[in-house]
């Protein structure tokens, strides 16, 4: 009797067999199981500079980790993004390392959560005060995994446009929010706007999450530094309270104008929804004490959880739309197909002015269609180096993203160290480890370093299959050894 074999196993079986796998695998393992690795061909050696002998090298193929921060597109590197926005929160929290003083921690703190308004009733998921499951507005109750939640009661009454045009300005939002807080912040303490940088100076950092109906909403954790930076106290009328009340007024008067369409302009403002609590050293296990204060150690990790989240197959796709049938083959809910559709439509070019029905026109090149930029400059409405606001959102080229153009991670100049040094001090330390092996000095030594690009990616679908699990076994691996570590601590 034969048994079937399946045909999944058979291929990564042939794969496993060859010669050269022990040798692919240890690759895919310096680069913790990356799933589009960078392949590169070259030469790197290190030579003493007295004797000119090689001391160490290495030639040939190597891999490197493709640094996508999406965990849908390759997990390992997630991970490390992961981890590396941990260290960047954790030291504007805490201070003491990468450069921040400790002094951050007992300065004026909050985490403060800005929602968007709502553009149409949706399924949602209701929990009373006792923590019981309330009935939808359907009249369902929805389980936390229930596909049906945030898509809307009603589609043909949803606000698409308005949704897409929020997206679309969410990041503008947030920087006007931002000068509007430093306002605010000198009205509360009885100061002109210009006088209040001679005083404290604020400092944050910010992620980007969308929500399950596919709007962007902002966590963010605000400090107020001294006018120096984190190295200075803030006045002492600079407290957690006069911060929290700054925010919550500053939110409640921001607004931005979104471009006309079809003769009407949306006021676009924060939601009703604003969530401010005030952060507290890291003195406990929780994320929130009973007292709904926040704590350092498990906000630094709940952070970098949604900085490295960003989109999944449910809200979003992680490359850019090439056609309008493209969005129909995509793998998404029937709601966020028509936000990309809307945002597809909005982008698109309008009739060209100059058409005719002889001869070849020049302003479209016979398409028959241009931007909203060219035909407004041909009427006479912009300057030639004006450009249309709906063409200035750039819908099409972010349709991809539900109109969100910004960045899901960013912080201000002075709230804590940044990923170049993060990643330069890993490599300063492999670095110095192999100096230390050779028992040499930078000063004794020549490093040649040179790489060429051949490919990106694995070369068959059975590798990326392999090396997923491969990413998955060490991520594993890691969480039992920092269990272990916490259970003997």
């Amino acid at each position: 009797m034969v048994l079937p074999v399946s045909l999944d196993v058979d291929r990564l079986t042939r794969r496993m067999q060859r010669a050269d796998f022990e040798t692919w695998k240890a690759k895919v393992r310096s680069v913790a199981g990356c799933t589009r690795p960078v392949h590169l061909s070259g030469r790197w050696a290190i030579h003493d500079t007295a004797t000119g002998n090689t001391l160490r090298s290495r030639s040939g193929e190597i891999m490197t980790p493709c640094g996508n921060r999406r965990e849908a597109v390759c997990p390992a590197c997630s991970d490390r993004y992961a981890a590396d926005a941990f260290h960047l929160m954790r030291a504007g929290l805490s201070g003491g390392s990468k450069g921040v003083p400790e002094a951050v921690a007992e300065a004026p703190r909050v985490f403060a959560t800005l929602t968007a308004p709502s553009f149409g009733p949706v399924h949602n998921r209701r929990v009373s005060r006792n923590g019981k499951t309330m009935p939808c507005a359907c009249g369902s109750i929805h389980h936390e995994h229930d596909p049906a939640r945030g898509q809307p009661l009603d589609p043909d009454t949803y606000d698409y446009t308005g949704h897409v045009l929020w997206n679309a300005h969410a990041g503008v939002l947030w920087t006007r929010f931002r000068t509007y807080l430093l306002r605010h912040l000198a009205g509360l303490a009885g100061l002109r706007v210009r006088e209040i940088g001679h005083h404290l100076r604020l400092s944050y950092a910010k992620v980007a999450e969308y929500q399950k109906r596919g709007v962007i909403h902002f966590h963010a954790v605000i400090r107020l530094d001294g006018p120096q930076g984190p190295a200075e106290p803030p006045p002492a009328w600079a407290s957690t309270d006069l911060l929290s009340e700054a925010v919550r007024t500053a939110a409640r008067a921001v607004s931005v104008t979104a471009p006309d369409l079809d003769g009407h302009r949306r006021l676009l403002r924060w939601g009703e929804q604003l969530d401010i609590r005030p952060i507290t050293a890291a003195n406990a296990s929780q994320l929130e004490t009973e007292h709904g204060e926040i704590t350092e150690d498990r906000l630094a990790s709940y952070v970098a959880k949604y900085a490295t989240k960003g989109t999944s197959t449910n809200e979003a796709v992680d490359r850019p739309i090439r056609s309008r049938g493209h969005i129909d083959l995509l793998d998404i809910s029937p709601h966020h197909r028509r936000i990309i559709h809307t945002a597809w439509d909005l982008g698109a070019p309008v009739a060209c002015p100059d058409c005719s029905t002889t001869g070849h026109c020049r302003t479209c090149g016979g398409s028959g269609w241009v931007s909203r930029t060219l035909r407004a400059q041909h009427r006479g409405e912009l300057t030639a180096e004006q450009v249309d606001p709906v063409d200035a959102l750039k819908l099409r080229r972010w349709a991809h993203m539900l109109a969100f153009r910004g960045h899901f991670l960013s912080k201000s100049q002075h709230y804590s160290t940044t990923f170049t040094r993060i990643r330069g001090d890993r490599r300063q330390y492999r670095h110095h480890q192999v100096l230390d092996e050779l028992g040499v000095t930078e000063d004794e030594i020549t490093v040649i370093n040179h790489w060429a690009l051949t490919h990106v990616g694995h070369d068959s679908p059975e590798e990326t299959e392999l090396a997923e699990a491969l990413a998955h076994q060490i991520r594993r691996d890691r969480q039992q050894r920092y269990e272990h570590e916490k259970r003997r601590n």
